[in-house]
């Protein structure tokens, strides 16, 4: 205790100059500077700019995976959803520190593949949960993790069980986690959603385990399909059939059961009545079943379509896509505590603007350039903070939610900081409206910008090293790239050595 009293006396008394503060700030920006400068975009729009290159990681960096702590929760607590999420706003930059994230929370499941919801350092001391998501994010994240580096390697890591002192591989944490979620299936074959899947506020819905979770069998098996190949990869073939049934029988099982008429339904109570769905008077149409029946291919492109045309009518407003619609009037012990927000506010008929992200990728994946935009413009906090008055909050760092149309504050935002929408929103912008992601082949350019705009362009790191990649829109979306003077046959720009390399795209319509 000595020690740590002298040690603040002596850091006191280090900045106890006014030039030694100026130094000492102007050290505090150098380190930001270098740490953000690996992305950089130019667009036609600045507020774009400015939260890409800027505002977004360093919120995601600082507020979410450093302090974990801000005006609207004060917790210091790790979520195991939360934080893995959030590090993926490292791919980009530093990806050695999504890799501790992962390996940090493969510290936090038990055997039998369930996790602690959140934690608390230094104690170790946390809540086992019955959410039925948040085991599934971490071999989501080794799946990310692996499209940005080609680094198998992680799946050999090894780490304990927060159960059990002996360590076993990342592959052999994602295997429990899958097993535990394959023990959780309804007898149509649908998963399960528990004291709810990622939505939270559905804490009522399923907790004798009879309710099923749509969203979540879209998202199991969006990981399944993806992870199998690795199973075969790992010389474990009859283990990467396994999964690969279990996805198409998930599948099969979304496909016969899932459609609700004009959109995916969302979830069904222990007693087998439906929510999301028009049976119902209110939250009638549910956002996640829609976007995720997109971004996992679960669901046939045409049915995608549709999915996505019912968040267009009924989801999509002036400040991002709503999470339900319309708002339920009135709680509901057998839903949970969703109901008991005043209608409009957060996830009750509110722009919940985690899940809003995700509309935007989705939009762009089905190369529909105005919508998308729409859905990024709606979040966009420097655009909504033009109107001060009515959006009252900071018009710099993402909001958590924003008013829907059944609140009478329509268009406030709340919950600043502390989101994860800013590591989403940051990703889905680079990824899939700017178009540029990483896969293991290398760097795929895929963009879907607005018509008006002539093009743009987006320093991006990847591997060692760094691509200049000059956009230029001929009106189309059909992608041409040339690499050092030569046209390439696909839109997936290879590995290349060296520090620099500076590439052009064209947009053309054939």
């Amino acid at each position: 205790m000595k020690e740590s009293k002298e040690a603040i006396k002596t850091s006191i008394a280090s900045l106890s100059a006014p030039s030694a503060i100026d130094a000492a700030l102007s050290a505090v920006k150098v380190r930001w500077d270098e740490l953000l400068g690996n992305l950089e975009i130019v667009t036609p729009d600045d507020s774009l700019n400015l939260l890409v290159n800027r505002w977004l990681r360093y919120q995601a960096i600082a507020g979410r995976l450093w302090g974990r702590t801000a005006y609207y929760q004060q917790s210091g607590a790790f979520g195991f959803r939360d934080q893995l999420q959030d590090s993926m706003v490292w791919l980009p930059v530093k990806p050695e520190e999504t890799k501790k994230q992962i390996q940090l929370h493969a510290r936090h499941q038990f055997k039998d593949g369930t996790v602690l919801h959140w934690w608390h350092p230094i104690t170790e001391t946390g809540l086992p949960t019955q959410m039925t998501d948040d085991l599934l994010w971490l071999p989501y994240l080794i799946l990310q993790y692996i499209d940005e580096t080609a680094d198998y390697g992680i799946l050999s890591a090894s780490e304990p069980f927060y159960d059990d002192e002996k360590p076993v591989s990342l592959y052999e944490h994602s295997l429990a986690a899958f097993e535990r979620v394959l023990s959780r299936l309804s007898e149509r074959g649908l998963t399960l959603i528990g004291a709810g899947d990622w939505n939270d506020g559905l804490s009522a819905v399923g907790l004798d385990m009879k309710g099923e979770s749509v969203w979540l069998t879209q998202f199991f098996y969006h990981i399944l399909n993806r992870f199998y190949p690795l199973c075969t990869r790992h010389g474990q073939k009859d283990l990467a059939d396994k999964y690969k049934t279990a996805a198409e029988a998930l599948k099969k099982a979304f496909n016969e059961f899932a459609w609700d008429g004009e959109w995916y339904w969302g979830a069904t109570k222990d007693s087998g009545e439906k929510i999301g769905s028009h049976e119902n008077s209110e939250a009638r149409i549910w956002l996640n079943t829609q976007t995720w029946a997109v971004l996992s291919d679960i669901a046939p492109l045409d049915m995608q379509e549709k999915a996505m045309k019912a968040v267009t009518e009924h989801l999509l407003k002036n400040y991002g896509a709503l999470l339900i619609a319309p708002a339920y009037s009135k709680p509901d012990d057998h839903i949970g505590y969703l109901t008991r927000y005043a209608p409009g506010r957060r996830e009750n008929g509110g722009t919940y603007t985690h899940a809003a992200t995700w509309a935007i990728a989705a939009y762009a994946k089905l190369k529909q350039p105005l919508l998308a935009k729409k859905a990024c413009d709606g979040i966009n906090p420097i655009l909504n903070g033009a109107d001060p008055l009515r959006y009252l909050a900071e018009p710099y760092v993402t909001p958590g939610n924003i008013e829907g149309p059944d609140s009478p504050h329509y268009g406030m935002g709340g919950w600043t900081w502390y989101t994860g929408s800013a590591a989403w929103y940051q990703k889905n912008i680079v990824d899939w409206i700017l178009g540029v992601r990483a896969t293991v082949e290398g760097l795929k350019i895929d963009p879907c910008i607005p018509a008006d705009w002539p093009g743009f362009t987006i320093k991006r790191f990847f591997r060692g090293t760094t691509y200049h990649i000059e956009v230029l829109n001929n009106g189309g979306q059909n992608v041409v790239i040339e690499l050092d003077g030569q046209t390439l046959k696909s839109n997936i720009i290879p590995v290349q050595s060296g520090t620099e390399v500076h590439v052009k795209v064209y947009l053309k319509t054939n």
